[in-house]
């Protein structure tokens, strides 16, 4: 009898270390299931894009892709995560973010002291600038052509403020795409959007031209402000992607150009 529980206790014993080896081997590699962030899913990285700002983020079927979809989805394997696709209204993806309904948002975002009261933003990833679209047959060739000007521009954008400076008409649409193919079937004066977002319309077809640049913007990553972990964690992969030059990489992929690179002229 007493082998026999000799027997037994060394089978208990043998039970618990596997399990307490288990659950060592899961927080050593905790980035897995990344349980050292506070995220919607665990072992899932979240993130919102608009699906309507080619090349950054727009719809082939049912998937999102384009150059902040590639950084995003590079990212969440960096960080031993999944990526989960999450498609929103650029309007309200920083208060989604904000609110908890997204873990982080690669959706072109330009860093602003407004948007920077709701969410943490990581260091840029990608840099741009305002520019302003015309008709070819339009006498807009400066800034100071726009004043009084009808400006249209995408709804919750940074252009907002900045058509702002110029005139009080100011038509919002759900996005920089919309806008300028509204403007190239006759409607509006002007268009204050992304470069690079200007000359993809271009280049697919609308008839539209650029009259002159409104500055440089950073773009960068939002995330949630109550999780600093998160944050850190994205700066050390963008950096690593920077570094490695994965991230000029899939820039020239979506963009065409090297876009991640600090502009001399930029402040």
């Amino acid at each position: 009898m007493r082998r026999l529980n000799i027997v037994i206790f060394s089978i208990v014993l043998l039970f618990l270390l596997a399990a307490c080896g288990s659950d060592s081997n899961a927080d050593s590699n905790g980035t897995a299931s990344g349980s050292e962030y506070d995220l919607i899913e665990n072992g899932k990285l979240t993130f919102a894009a608009s699906g309507e700002f080619m090349p950054f983020s727009y719809m082939e079927g049912s998937e999102m892709v384009g150059f902040d979809i590639a950084v995003g989805e590079a990212i969440a394997e960096k960080l031993g995560l999944e990526p989960v696709q999450q498609k929103a209204k650029f309007s309200g993806i920083v208060t989604g973010v904000n609110e908890g309904r997204y873990d982080i948002a690669v959706a072109s975002h330009t860093i602003t002291d407004e948007r920077k009261e709701q969410v943490n933003f990581t260091e840029p990833y990608y840099y741009s600038g305002p520019v302003i679209f015309t008709r070819p047959d339009s006498d807009i060739n400066s800034p100071e052509d726009l004043e009084g000007k009808e400006i249209s521009v995408s709804r919750g954008s940074s252009y907002v403020s900045i058509a702002e400076e110029y005139t009080d008409n100011i038509p919002q649409v759900d996005s920089d795409v919309v806008a300028l193919q509204s403007l190239a079937s006759g409607h509006h004066d002007a268009v204050i959007t992304d470069d690079i977002t200007g000359i993809t319309a271009i280049d697919n077809g609308l008839e539209i031209e650029k009259r002159g640049q409104l500055g440089v913007s950073n773009q960068a990553i939002a995330v949630n402000k109550e999780n600093e972990e998160l944050l850190k964690a994205i700066d050390e992969a963008l950096q690593e992607m920077k570094d490695s030059g994965e991230l000029a990489e899939l820039a020239e992929e979506w963009v065409g150009a090297d876009i991640t690179q600090e502009p001399e002229t930029a402040e």
